[in-house]
């Protein structure tokens, strides 16, 4: 019920490694991912990866990527935060899912809040933010300033080793107006989370329990009255004047290319299990050959190949389009260029899901598809994703609406 402590004075602390480089974490990841392959299972079982893979996270320093120099974190570029999330998706699909939602939104808090704000939040030099953009919840203005904040907050990827938390609520307006969104930020001491996660379809181990805040006041310097997917950043933002380029990108845009990236790394994933089956089983049919041998057996590998390797390039040239645009400066993040960098997401899923669903998940074989195969869990995973309202609501109807309306400047009649 209390007021967060005053900053303390910033002393500009070096992250742990200072000449860490981003060729080095990529290798980190590439030699981490495979281990993760094997404790799939256990990771569903328990809903979240274990505890020596998050240490190895953090030695690794996974959790300090977008966390900017200043704050001891390695200010990567997002390019490298990006391929890490998807090698490690390769892996385990939940343990990407989770690192990814995890610590994704460092960049945000970089970008959005202001100096005070960021020396507050990034004190101890990791992050690990899960949010949400669901509104919920109750947030009403304290007696003693702030805002008093109150409610559950479902799908909370990353929550179960999380330093804070982003959720939405609505906050009354002027009279007579409607509610209007305001976004907020709640340090791990203020919040708890719930053990409501593992029964759904798939992506059992991602992490994404409920988050309980019970009448926690926060300072203003921690909200900001909008919701983050409406965010415009092209007047500046604090973070590029802080940081630099980088942070002053459009938020909407990186939180769903986000999920392409993952859709890349959860086929690649389910292409290599397929792999292991070409070179280790037989045809059912006759002649009775090695898979590898087998005409339609070549045809269907090299049609999922060629799917998932473009939408890997894809993928990697909008994070380039991203950053570059970043780089032209604040003007040229309009809300037409977030849109069409997002479509590229949808559609890079889309070809993820054309590879797994359409050449891969039906060729394996039954057995490979039991409980548990890797192929099956892939298969559930990706079906979990498109129930995700980033894709299967916003990237599938209304992106495209307001894509069109972004290039012709058609006024939103819906707001009036």
């Amino acid at each position: 019920m209390t007021l967060a402590p005053e900053p303390m004075s910033h002393t500009r602390p070096e992250p742990p490694e200072p000449g860490l480089t981003e060729a080095e974490v990529i290798a980190r990841a590439e030699a981490i991912a495979p281990t993760l392959v094997p404790r799939q299972a256990e990771t569903e079982q328990r809903t979240y990866y274990a505890e020596d893979t998050h240490e190895a996270f953090s030695r690794a320093g996974f959790y300090r990527l977008l966390v900017p120099r200043r704050y001891g974190g390695y200010e990567f570029g997002v390019d490298t935060f990006m391929r890490v999330a998807r090698i490690l998706a390769r892996g385990c699909p939940s343990t990407g899912w989770m690192y990814l939602f995890g610590h994704a939104h460092a960049l945000a808090i970089a970008t959005l809040f202001d100096e005070r704000a960021q020396e507050e939040l990034f004190a101890g030099g990791e992050c690990i933010c899960p949010a949400t953009v669901s509104p919920g919840g109750t947030a009403e203005r304290g007696e003693h300033g702030g805002w008093v904040v109150d409610g559950t907050w479902p799908y909370c990827s990353g929550a179960p080793y999380a330093t804070h938390f982003i959720g939405h609520t609505l906050v009354a307006a002027a009279e007579d107006a409607a509610p209007q969104p305001m976004m907020f930020i709640a340090p791990r001491a203020q919040w708890t989370r719930l053990d409501d996660w593992g029964g759904q379809l798939g992506l059992r181990g991602s992490g994404s329990h409920a988050i309980r805040i019970d009448h926690a006041t926060l300072p203003d310097r921690y909200t900001i009255s909008a919701h983050l997917s409406q965010l415009t950043v092209t007047d500046e933002t604090p973070g590029r004047i802080l940081h630099g380029p980088q942070y002053g990108g459009g938020p909407l845009s990186f939180m769903l290319l986000e999920l392409g990236v993952l859709a890349v790394g959860m086929a690649q994933g389910a292409l290599d299990a397929y792999e292991d089956l070409l070179r280790n089983r037989t045809t059912t049919f006759f002649p009775i050959v090695p898979r590898t041998h087998d005409p339609d057996f070549q045809l269907r590998y090299g049609e999922a190949a060629g799917l998932i390797a473009t939408a890997e390039a894809a993928i990697d040239n909008a994070v380039e389009q991203w950053r570059d645009t970043c780089e032209r400066g604040a003007s040229a993040f309009t809300r037409e260029q977030e849109l069409r960098l997002a479509t590229i997401s949808r559609e890079v899923s889309r070809l993820c899901w054309q590879a797994v669903e359409g050449k891969l998940f039906p060729t394996a074989g039954s057995s490979s598809v039991r409980h548990g195969e890797r192929i099956e869990r892939v298969w559930r995973d990706m079906s979990m994703m498109h129930s995700h309202a980033g894709l299967g609501t916003f990237l599938a109807t209304i992106a495209n609406r307001e894509l069109t309306k972004a290039r012709f400047d058609v006024p939103d009649v819906t707001a009036a």
